[in-house]
């Protein structure tokens, strides 16, 4: 099956070390043009000079980047990056490098019904330790909405920072109070009761997850 323009050019660039900036700059446009292309959407299409140039760049086919001869993909395929740390449900793990690559693409209508955060708003974060077991296993990798927090926060499971550690949990909202709970589903670990709002960095909402069936 043809992969959709956008995957197969950021694959490439991933693959061949290749910068945005620097991709864009060779096409005569501003620095943001190729990256905005990608995660934005913007524009829809390469104009033909710009699929040529790309083309023989890669040594590719024109119609590989959407040219005559492309098969027009009926549901567009959104990238998610995934950031190479992991969120520990369990002591804690740290985010050593936080620079996002891709990882999954997702079908258009199907990650709309998910949410309507754009894909730049969302990431895949791999899930460390058993703490959150048996909801979210070691090794899963988990979509975080991280427009879904601060002012939205209410009951579900979360990515916190605390200090320069990863973690995730579930949060308890208690309507009155409006202080917050942060638990493990896990029997086995404590919770931590009866905290200020304030005193929770929230990374994101935990909106889905992927795990391995041995």
């Amino acid at each position: 099956m043809r992969e959709e323009p956008r995957i197969l050019l950021e694959r490439l660039c991933i693959e061949r070390g290749e910068d945005f900036s620097s991709l864009s700059r060779m096409l005569g446009k501003n620095s943001a043009y190729i990256q905005q292309y990608l995660r934005r959407g913007t524009p829809k299409r390469l104009r033909e000079e710009e699929r040529r140039t790309l083309a023989r760049y890669f040594d590719i086919s024109e119609s590989a980047l959407g040219g005559p001869g492309a098969a027009v993909p009926q549901d567009r395929l959104l990238p998610v990056m995934r950031v190479p740390v992991s969120a520990s449900a369990g002591p804690g793990a740290i985010p050593a490098d936080e620079q996002a690559r891709p990882y999954f693409a997702f079908d258009q209508r199907w990650l709309r019904n998910m949410t309507a955060a754009k894909p730049d708003d969302l990431a895949i974060i791999r899930v460390e330790g058993d703490s959150m077991e048996p909801t979210l296993g070691d090794g899963d990798d988990i979509l975080v909405d991280r427009r879904d927090c601060a002012d939205r926060l209410r009951d579900g499971i979360y990515v916190l920072r605390v200090e320069e550690a990863l973690i995730v949990k579930r949060l308890a909202l208690n309507p009155v109070t409006r202080r917050v709970t942060v638990q493990s589903d896990n029997p086995a670990y404590p919770d931590w009761p009866d905290l200020k709002l304030d005193s929770i960095h929230c990374i994101g909402r935990v909106i889905w997850a992927a795990r391995r069936v041995a």
